[in-house]
């Protein structure tokens, strides 16, 4: 089975058009960033699309500003942090304005501030008519980037929402998953008789959680008998790996 996009196949003939329209962006930085400068590598893709010299300048200044990395335009990308990196390698396929963008491990060894930023400017882009797929580990991020998950196994083992997937308790020990660390927090609480119907998958579902809770005015922390092995078996549940 070849490339399909939007219901069509893509032979040998449309591969140029496939790569104008998909963009992808390695886990690994330095395969992506070679050029002298970061201004060059964002030039790059449009200079060979043919565009005009006269046009790329345009393209390269409102790709900067899109990824908010115009000081570091003039920089080696040797030169730059992990998250800076990260920014500019996607800069560098935002210039071609693909459909579809592909980010493989996009969190990857960034610090707390960049992962932020970089799942900010992420969401900013699919509000933008960007589709985007991740292919990740980064489990807490993962509610805050997806609206459908696909398990990988060498093959598609499961889908469904982030919620689903977190919520499928066999799936997740059979295949070595875990879930946000907020949702393990919570499930604790419970077991302390926190009134919590659906547990939050990221900070901003804690927030608004506790803010309900707080509203209402139902609070009530215990300790029974059968408490603690409640939370053995919550913990139990996460410390299957070997």
């Amino acid at each position: 089975m070849g490339l399909v996009l939007n219901d069509a196949t893509i032979n040998s003939k449309a591969i140029y058009e496939f790569r104008r329209r998909v963009g992808l962006v390695f886990q690994d930085t330095d395969v992506e960033l070679f050029s002298p400068t970061v201004y060059d590598d964002i030039a790059f893709g449009p200079r060979h699309l043919g565009i005009p010299e006269s046009e790329i300048e345009e393209c390269v200044e409102r790709t900067l500003n899109l990824m908010k990395i115009t000081a570091i335009k003039d920089k080696h990308p040797y030169n730059l942090s992990g998250g800076e990196k990260r920014k500019a390698a996607i800069a560098a396929v935002l210039s071609i304005d693909p459909e579809v963008l592909l980010l493989d491990e996009p969190t990857a060894d960034l610090d707390p501030r960049s992962r932020m930023e970089l799942i900010k400017i992420i969401n900013e882009l699919n509000k933008k008519g960007k589709t985007i797929i991740v292919a990740t580990h980064d489990i807490n991020a993962l509610s805050e980037l997806a609206d459908r998950v696909y398990v990988l196994n060498k093959q598609v083992i499961a889908e469904g929402t982030p919620r689903e997937i977190f919520n499928d308790v066999e799936l997740l020990r059979d295949n070595n998953l875990e879930v946000p660390e907020v949702y393990k927090l919570f499930e604790v609480l419970r077991c302390f008789g926190y009134p919590c119907e659906e547990l939050p998958l990221s900070i901003d579902d804690a927030v608004a959680e506790l803010t309900k809770t707080i509203n209402s005015r139902h609070i009530h922390l215990h300790i029974h008998e059968h408490t603690h092995e409640d939370v053995k078996r919550v913990r139990g549940r996460y410390e299957h790996h070997e």
